[in-house]
């Protein structure tokens, strides 16, 4: 099947909630600020201070993880800088000369939390904290994380370093589009071979969630003086995927499974269906249009009451050319919400078109 080139074309569909505007419920819990939103649509579900700047820690190496992770090639080997290692804190145990992957820093970051992960990755993707940095920042604002602020690629305390419960779920929604990021932080541990000479050892995941509660894919812990406890999480049920954020929270585990149970009982489920009217016109063919389908329907939820919507748009040619086949791949379905792009399906030929004959 060939994939065409696409440009956007004029058709769109509006999907919303067929309920009135309200607002997320507030839950009682230890967090000084948390979220609970579909990672689909980003809708709130469940929401307290989400909006409040404060410290996340460690809970940063999601930004970094997914920058190094976007970075490519990363399988091929190099040195560790000297000085990008030399950090506090927590360590995947990189050692001046040491031979790794990006691949198996990222798996520093996002298991055992490793701050000489980030400093290498850092140094390695941007030549500098610096400049890494500028690079998060200018990722953080392509994501629409309006009141976040990044300076550190560890999470290490700075003032000038912060972030919102929401604008955090905001990036694990975007991180978690990734697929190595969601295969990387859903593993409890995980067997590298790294070093000098490179040899096998296993890392471990310091997130306990993973194994409390069924469901549980990632993501991410954190813990500073300044910020407490942080903790992002995501879970899958009935195929939806909530993401959970909280942040300065002494019970973090138990407050995460308390807000899911709130959260998936309250929320509502949304289907987004292509109509059967969905059509490409055909050049050269025994039929002037082909029929377009997306081969699933896209899954979502949002509280009740709330005034989210989706919109859809498709990107493909302004036409197509026979022959064409039956279930060829013709082009795109994007869903998107508040601006931001949250899904993209392929769009099949929904049947064959022959060449016509010419007479």
């Amino acid at each position: 099947m060939k994939r065409i080139i696409c440009v956007i074309c004029a058709l769109c569909m509006m999907f919303c909630c067929a309920v009135p505007c309200g607002s997320a419920w507030e839950v009682d819990v230890s967090a000084k600020a948390y979220v609970v939103m579909d990672m689909a649509s980003r809708s709130v579900i469940l929401e307290g201070n989400s909006h409040m700047k404060l410290p996340m820690a460690s809970t940063t190496k999601i930004m970094s993880a997914l920058l190094c992770l976007e970075s490519g090639d990363l399988d091929s080997e190099f040195t560790v800088d000297s000085n990008a290692i030399k950090v506090e804190g927590s360590s995947m145990g990189l050692l001046e000369g040491d031979i790794v992957s990006k691949r198996d820093l990222c798996y520093g970051m996002l298991l055992p939390s490793g701050n000489d992960a980030a400093g290498a990755a850092a140094v390695k993707i941007a030549g500098s904290y610096e400049a890494f940095a500028d690079m998060m920042n200018e990722r953080a604002a392509d994501i629409g994380m309006e009141n976040s602020h990044f300076v550190t690629p560890s999470g290490l305390h700075h003032e000038e370093h912060y972030s919102t419960a929401y604008d955090m779920g905001l990036l694990t929604a975007e991180a978690l589009r990734n697929e190595d990021f969601r295969e990387i932080c859903s593993q409890e541990s995980a067997c590298l071979d790294f070093g000098n000479p490179p040899y096998e050892r296993w890392l471990y995941n310091s997130n306990k969630l993973l194994s409390m509660y069924d469901g549980v894919i990632g993501v991410k812990t954190g813990f500073t003086d300044e910020a407490g406890r942080c903790l992002v999480s995501a879970c899958e049920r009935n195929g939806i995927t909530l993401i959970c954020v909280t942040l300065n929270d002494k019970n973090d585990w138990n407050d995460h499974i308390t807000l899911y149970e709130e959260a998936f009982a309250r929320a509502e489920m949304q289907y987004a269906t292509v109509p059967d009217s969905l059509k490409l016109p055909v050049a050269g063919g025994t039929e002037e249009t082909v029929p377009l389908y997306a081969k699933e329907e896209v899954l979502w939820c949002c509280a009740p009451q709330s005034d989210i919507r989706i919109i859809w748009v498709t990107e493909t040619a302004p036409m197509l050319y026979a022959p064409i086949q039956k279930d060829d791949v013709v082009g795109y379905l994007v869903h998107c919400c508040d601006g931001f792009e949250i899904m993209r399906q392929e769009l099949y030929a929904g049947k064959s078109v022959p060449y016509a004959e010419k007479k």
